[in-house]
């Protein structure tokens, strides 16, 4: 009998390779090459059978969703699981996914649905003490401890099929139809592409649990990413209380939508307001301190930039960032020098997202520009106003998305005025007042004329 063919696959992107090296040139990464059995190809009697073809004009109907009760929760869902559907979970370790899932599964299990928590990573008794913890023991939530994709499909098979399915975790997952260890590349999409035929043919809504890397990317190969119907984040900072459940891909829902929660010693509970959750400790008539007006999804959301400028004595002065992508502090740096007249080379700047959150939209340069220069001068920005606006390497400031949404959030909670970009003049509600901006150098000139003598010259002229 021929030996049967190796090939090494790498842990980290999944490419395949016919003999070992050091390094996967796909990725980069170093020592990640696996030695694993190659797949044949195999050989079917079974002939292709006809299907219709239909056109793109025809009557269409939203998917069948089933509600779990939390709110946040099916808000980045899409409304809800779809049946039939599977969604990737992905956090780092001990951020509350296991919390986030069991409390998903006991909402599900009290709508009279039937909920199943397959655990790969504790044991039942284990999952019992968290249940215990969280007032769920009552919940007729169905658990097992089980890695063995044919035993778990085999025993839900039996009787009705499931509303929902958590898996915690996929890295644990494995198959006897391939020979490599469980975790490696060929066991986690081998076993996701069993649960997903499962889940397609029962109807039962599948929530997979997926580790992540040292950078936040889900563990695995990309495919299982592909394979899903959606790929939910959940991220937090571990000295915060706040976490966030951010959708990352969603086929049957929008993207970019996020869920706020809030970790307390009972377990996860949501947040209904989180722009007021996230202000409610402002240090009002600080320096170096703005609001910005964001958007997250299709929810707006205010939240506290802070910054800090303070004179270096080190040959290169430090950039740290926490919430924001520390490119866009470069480039917001570099215009303000070059179009602002703010020197900051012999300075030291800190900028941190209050909260825990991480913003990743460029709607946010005038509110980081803003506190930046506030911390330089000295001078502390009104406390009942919010900034937002993308600013260009020319130093203009250009208009953004759902300006009225930014508005509108920013009224309810108290605030009576927003610099803006010039283009959103005219869009102010009812007693609110815009204050519109062009360039970058017109806001700095603002602050400057409150701040210290060494900042009321800029760009050539006196502010």
């Amino acid at each position: 009998m021929a030996a049967r063919a190796q090939h090494f696959i790498c842990q980290n992107c999944g490419a395949a390779y016919s003999r070992w090296a050091g390094k996967c040139e796909a990725c980069g990464e170093w020592n990640t090459l696996v030695e694993e059995g190659a797949e044949g190809p195999r050989r079917s009697s079974r002939k292709g059978r006809l299907f219709a073809v239909e056109s793109l004009k025809g009557e269409s109907h939203d998917a069948p969703r089933l509600a779990s009760g939390i709110a946040e929760f099916d808000r980045v869902a899409g409304g809800g699981l779809v049946r039939g559907s599977v969604l990737l979970l992905g956090g780092d370790p001990g951020i509350g996914k296991s919390t986030l899932l069991l409390e998903v599964a006991a909402a599900f299990a009290r709508g009279r649905h039937r909920a199943v928590y397959i655990s790969g990573e504790e044991a039942v008794a284990q999952v019992r003490l968290r249940a215990d913890r969280l007032g769920l023991a009552d919940a007729m939530v169905e658990v097992a401890a089980e890695t063995s994709v044919e035993d778990i499909v085999a025993t839900l098979s039996q009787g009705a099929a499931p509303r929902l399915l958590v898996i915690d975790s996929i890295q644990t997952m494995w198959t006897q139809a391939l020979e490599a260890a469980p975790g490696t590349v060929t066991q986690v999409r081998g076993s996701a592409a069993e649960l997903i035929r499962f889940a397609k043919r029962t109807g039962a809504a599948v929530i997979l649990v997926g580790h992540v890397t040292k950078d936040g990317q889900i563990a695995g190969p990309r495919v299982v990413e592909h394979m899903v119907d959606a790929v939910l984040s959940f991220e937090g900072e571990g000295s915060q209380q706040f976490r966030i459940l951010r959708a990352i891909k969603n086929r049957f829902g929008p993207t970019d939508e996020i869920g706020v929660f809030e970790m307390t010693g009972a377990g996860l509970r949501e947040v209904a307001n989180p722009s007021e959750l996230f202000l409610s400790e402002r240090d009002l008539g600080s320096p170096g301190t703005a609001v910005f007006a964001g958007i997250e999804g299709t929810r707006p959301l205010l939240v506290e930039i802070q910054a800090l400028v303070a004179p270096t004595a080190l040959g290169t002065p430090r950039r740290a960032v926490v919430g924001w992508d520390p490119s866009r502090l470069s480039m917001v740096l570099a215009v303000l020098e070059a179009h602002c007249g703010i020197r900051l080379s012999g300075h030291d700047v800190y900028l941190n997202v209050a909260g825990g959150l991480r913003v990743q939209e460029p709607a946010a340069d005038v509110a980081a520009a803003a506190a930046l220069v506030s911390s330089l001068a000295r001078a502390p920005l009104p406390a009942d106003a919010v900034y937002f606006g993308e600013v260009s390497l020319s130093g203009a400031v250009r208009p953004v998305a759902q300006t009225a949404a930014r508005l509108k959030e920013a009224q309810k909670l108290g605030f009576t005025k927003a610099i803006v970009p010039e283009a959103a003049r005219n869009e102010a509600p009812d007693g609110f007042a815009l204050f519109p901006i062009g360039m970058l150098a017109n806001l700095v000139a603002d602050i400057a004329r409150d701040g210290t003598p060494a900042l009321r010259r800029v760009g050539g002229q006196d502010a």
